[in-house]
């Protein structure tokens, strides 16, 4: 077997085609997104970014009636999105083979929640496994299709960030050659989800949980390890490196496939061992199903409910047995906030934003950053698409009440995801609200993925791409205009006179990420300040421009000023909006 380094995300990658995998739909998002970028590289395969998590599941759901082995890949917060084809494919099972990959984020990383999906495994009754390293990864996502194949099942396969992106020496095997199995199988009773079939696919579905739940007592990645007898431990994922490399003399129950679980084995652990703790991030999962099956054990009474784990975190919670311990591992480097990019199109747009006092909605993508000081151009944010709903809501709510009209931002990725319906009502129920689309031509949240937007596919293919002006005109807006965010001036002009208007409007702010690789921007040269007619105002610090900085104690006679600003010309683009702010003609 040929050896290699690779991350949690590329193994998944390569453990799905050595299964013979070869179809796959997703939507970008961290921790999740190289795994379809990873699986595209393959020959032979076929993958695609769908517009959301939703139509990821439901193209691989007919995919997986198709006889093909299917693969959906989504962050946690896209398996919200995708919950309902879930939910309803547990019931009717597959011709193929379909697995769900939710990669989870404890501490939040990059995402708004911190939520456990190893819930929705117990919820939806689909069977789920868990991997605590990049070689794991690799093996348990061909188990899954296994399972998954022998069960007429969805398979539910749970990562998180620190397996997701963390990397380790992986051993590759020859893939397996792909056997085309694809075929149309008309068997209505069993795929339409009408209340007669349903109910008899109810009763299938706690047939095959009796059937999973003896097959999990002897799933050879449950795996026990009697050590010391006095102190073992009950865990799944990353947590069980954390504390076998701090504790590897206690005893061990590392379970791969955590739900159903193994009843039996964990009884038989439990009388092995004089005492448990469960160790697991975020919820107590593990812990809650344990204690009803009458086991006693110390899980979330001493760990915390939040964040990630470290080794320092396990070691100090068991050694000193209290609850609110903290990690002794200290981290010397400086704060370093989150910030746009230098040159980023949608600064000029927040900048304008914000003298306008509108209040704003916000959404997922970069542009959030803007709700930081010194931009402070957004207000709220919830979830994917809601911006729209939430601008069109509060309008209605402060109409009467003379409070003006109310902004909803949101990205191109974005509003191609869940932002299209919401804007379909607005028009509907005439809205009053004002909408900005933050077109920058690619997903730049999740590193430059393709949208329909964008006029190409995961593949490198061409594709129609999506109009957003004639979009926006067919969902009933009359009221659209197109701006370059590069030109503050034209973007408080175009905000100021949207604000004053009545009924509905749009503003796409047009201007390409100075990342994207098709961008082809044609910025000058980095500007520069002339330190003989900066008068110290700050007024271009407000930008929050990356290389734009203060420089103290430098004064001028005839001046209040007691410092410069200074740009650093290794770092700036010339995108020019700094000089379009300076009131002193300073900068050029």
């Amino acid at each position: 077997m040929k050896k290699v380094f690779m991350s949690g995300n590329e193994a998944i990658a390569r453990g799905v085609y050595e299964a013979g995998v070869r179809f796959a739909a997703a939507y970008p998002g961290t921790p999740s997104t190289e795994i379809m970028e990873e699986f595209a590289k393959y020959d032979g395969v076929y993958a695609e970014w769908a517009p959301n998590e939703k139509v990821a599941v439901e193209v691989a759901i007919g995919a997986a009636l198709g006889g093909a082995k299917a693969l959906a890949v989504m962050k946690h917060v896209g398996v919200n999105v995708a919950a309902d084809p879930i939910f309803t494919v547990s019931y009717t099972g597959i011709e193929g083979a379909l697995v769900i990959i939710s990669a989870d984020d404890p501490s939040m990383h990059s995402s708004q929640n911190e939520q456990d999906n190893r819930n929705y495994a117990k919820f939806a009754k689909i069977p789920m496994l868990e991997p605590a390293d990049p070689q794991e990864a690799k093996d348990f996502i061909k188990l899954a299709f296994e399972i998954s194949e022998k069960f007429d099942t969805p398979v539910f396969f749970r990562t998180t960030t620190r397996v997701a992106h963390s990397k380790s020496v992986v051993y590759l095997n020859e893939p397996q050659i792909p056997e085309d199995r694809t075929r149309l199988v008309h068997n209505a009773e069993k795929y339409v989800m009408v209340p007669i079939n349903a109910r008899i696919r109810r009763v299938e579905v706690e047939k095959r949980q009796e059937a999973l739940k003896k097959f999990v007592e002897n799933f050879p990645e449950n795996k026990m390890e009697i050590n010391n007898p006095k102190v073992g431990i009950i865990t799944a994922g990353m947590p069980y490196n954390y504390a076998k490399e701090v504790f590897p003399d206690f005893s061990y129950l590392k379970l791969g496939m955590v739900y159903p679980l193994p009843v039996k084995l964990i009884h038989e652990f439990a009388s092995r061992v004089k005492k448990i703790y469960v160790i697991e991030e975020l919820d107590p999962y593990l812990e809650e199903q344990i204690k009803a099956m009458g086991i006693e054990v110390t899980g979330k009474d001493i760990f915390p409910y939040t964040n990630e784990f470290d080794p320092g975190i396990v070691k100090k919670i068991i050694n000193s047995d209290m609850s609110g311990a903290v990690s002794p591992y200290k981290e010397s480097l400086a704060h370093r906030p989150p910030n746009l990019c230098p040159g980023c199109p949608h600064r000029g747009l927040f900048y304008a934003l914000k003298k306008s006092k509108a209040y704003v909605h916000g959404d997922i993508g970069c542009y959030t950053l803007s709700y930081l000081k010194p931009l402070e151009g957004l207000h709220s944010c919830i979830c994917m698409g809601a911006s729209i709903g939430m601008a069109h809501g509060m309008s209605k709510a402060l109409k009467e009440k003379g409070k003006g009209k109310v902004v909803g931002v949101i990205g191109d990725s974005t509003f191609l995801h869940s932002g299209i319906t919401s804007l379909l009502n607005m028009a509907y129920n005439n809205s009053d609200a004002l909408i900005i689309i933050l077109d920058n031509s690619t997903t730049a949240m999740t590193g430059m993925q393709e949208h329909p937007g964008t006029g190409y596919t995961l593949m490198g293919k061409e594709a129609k791409k999506v109009n957003l002006n004639v979009l926006v005109s067919a969902l009933g807006i009359e009221n659209i205009r197109v701006i370059n965010p590069y030109n503050i001036k034209e973007a408080q002009i175009a905000i100021k006179d949207e604000l004053a208007s009545s009924g509905p409007s749009v503003i796409i702010s047009q201007g390409p990420c100075v990342l994207f690789k098709r961008a082809n921007l044609k910025h000058v040269s980095a500007l520069k300040i002339d330190a003989d007619k900066c008068e110290g105002c700050k007024t271009c610090l407000t930008l929050n421009c990356p290389p734009i900085a203060w420089k103290d104690g430098i004064t001028k006679e005839g001046s209040k000023r007691k410092g410069i600003a200074v740009i650093d010309e290794t770092f700036c683009n010339g995108c020019g909006l700094c000089a379009q702010v300076c009131k002193f003609g300073a900068i050029s």
